[in-house]
């Protein structure tokens, strides 16, 4: 007999899932300070097998000085590979030797240094087809790879995030201006933009991107951040992704993503919709299969369990910790020794949201937690 819908059932079912879906852990680890900076604004954090650390600071605004930087024991910061390519400034020509706005950095599995130049100095456009990613070898310190996204994605884009898969040598890169998920073949060089058209990868403009009771806005209305944060899966079979201002969370199987003979319908189909779970920024998993995330609305941190399993996946937070003082926007992450790396951005204090004026109050910071 079928069954008939009955609205008390599903009021208390839908007052009960949201409580089953978040757990809260009888005791949350303890923040340790990495690295602070009271002036420059950093967004990405990466560390190599042997513990060395790296951030970046995306050229942003006129308070600027380095683009990429390698943290010392002592809190020092040096640029990094070298002095002259982080010399350069708004109204110079282009150079292959120089970075022009890097957005992220991040280590891979075999321990080789990633840098994504977003090449769009305040976020204005992308300056002489510059934007690109590389790749450096952190034992010589030296430029190994270089793949140019000219012609990939377009002179208004804004690539943010990336996440390599070392066992298919397959790098995968958001674009966070219209969206998108560029891959990456490090073995044929073919560079394609996927999910382009998907809603995946679009923030949802009914969604109210609300941090302290205010919806973010600049002068041009509400923020509107598309694809951003990526995380692979230790195996490499699944690329978790979603828009940054919204709450949903997506994942697709890698081998779809690096099929070329799928067309763009047939990628599209094969995404899967996890539903609401955080306006996260960035997003990293764990040896075992653990992803990490922040919401950057409510200053929090989580961990889903099982992010490695098929078939059908429901995902189910777990507050690892809750600060209103220090978790000022988490932004990326990196892994090592057990640790989890975060950068705090405070993107929501910056200028462009607050009238032209910063309300920033802290430092930026890289932070890290033991969850090993």
């Amino acid at each position: 007999m079928p069954l008939k819908f009955c609205p008390r059932i599903a009021l208390v079912v839908s007052l009960i899932l949201p409580l089953v879906a978040q757990v809260v852990l009888a005791q949350s680890p303890k923040m340790e300070p990495v690295f602070q900076d009271n002036t420059y604004q950093i967004t990405g954090v990466a560390v190599s097998k042997q513990g060395r650390v790296f951030v970046n600071y995306p050229y942003w605004t006129d308070t600027y000085r380095y683009a990429v930087a390698e943290v010392g024991k002592d809190g020092s910061v040096k640029p990094y590979p070298t002095a002259t390519y982080n010399t350069w400034r708004e109204g110079q020509a282009v150079s292959p030797d120089k970075w022009i706005c890097v957005q992220s950095v991040h280590v891979d599995a075999k321990d080789r240094l990633w840098i994504v130049d977003a090449a769009s100095p305040k976020q204005n456009g992308v300056v002489g087809g510059a934007h690109r990613l590389v790749c450096l070898n952190l034992a010589t310190n030296q430029v190994e790879k270089v793949f140019p996204m000219q012609g990939i994605v377009g002179s208004d884009s804004y690539l943010n995030d990336i996440r390599v898969d070392t066992d298919h040598e397959v790098a995968y890169v958001t674009e966070s201006k219209q969206g998108g998920i560029v891959v990456v073949d490090m073995k044929s060089g073919k560079t394609r933009l996927l999910l382009k058209n998907d809603s995946s990868v679009k923030a949802d403009p009914s969604y109210k991107f609300v941090i302290d009771g205010r919806e973010l806005r600049d002068n041009l209305g509400p923020v509107r951040f598309q694809s951003d944060g990526l995380a692979l899966t230790p195996d490499f079979t699944y690329l978790y992704y979603k828009p940054l201002s919204d709450n949903k969370l997506y994942r697709i199987k890698t081998e779809h993503l690096r099929d070329s003979a799928l067309s763009a319908q047939e990628v599209s189909a094969r995404v899967e919709d996890l539903g609401q779970v955080a306006s996260t920024d960035g997003m990293i998993t764990d040896n075992n299969g653990n992803l990490y995330l922040g919401d950057d609305q409510t200053y929090t941190l989580y961990r889903i369990p099982g992010a490695s399993s098929s078939g059908t996946f429901k995902p189910t937070k777990q507050v690892l910790l809750t600060d209103k003082n220090r978790l000022m926007w988490p932004d990326s992450y990196a892994l090592y020794n057990g640790y989890l790396y975060l950068t705090t951005s405070h993107i929501q204090h910056m200028a462009k949201h607050n009238g032209g004026k910063s309300t920033r109050k802290g430092p930026y910071e890289v932070l890290r937690l033991k969850i090993e």
